[in-house]
């Protein structure tokens, strides 16, 4: 069974910066996609970034720019480097991993922005 333990959430004023790690059980050479996606309350989740296991990377509209993801396959983690933060970044950061049939997700890591 994959698991996935996030770390590096916490709270921090606008402008400031975050690193979430996520760490896999596995290797992750065998996941076909890695991400963090993110869930406001009351909101639905949605995706932050991915990047696959060639690295190409995709980014939200509203985090481009100042969030950068990377993988390291020697540690088998998987990084959210948070960068420019505002208030509405504010959310549970989820790590997720896609190997075919199904996705794993972490337990998440709160990131909370003040004004």
């Amino acid at each position: 069974q994959v698991q996935l333990v996030e770390s590096g959430g916490g709270v921090v004023q606008a402008g400031g910066s975050l690193r979430l790690s996520c760490a896999a059980s596995e290797s992750i050479d065998m996941f076909i996609n890695m991400g963090w996606y993110r869930q406001a309350p009351g909101e639905q989740r949605r995706l932050v970034a991915t990047i696959t296991s060639g690295s190409a990377t995709k980014y939200a509209d509203s985090v481009k720019g100042r969030f950068i993801i990377s993988r390291d396959n020697t540690k088998n983690t998987v990084t959210l480097q948070m960068n420019s933060l505002k208030p509405e970044d504010t959310a549970v950061y989820y790590c997720n991993a896609f190997l075919v049939p199904r996705d794993y997700w972490g337990q998440g890591t709160q990131v909370s922005v003040s004004s």
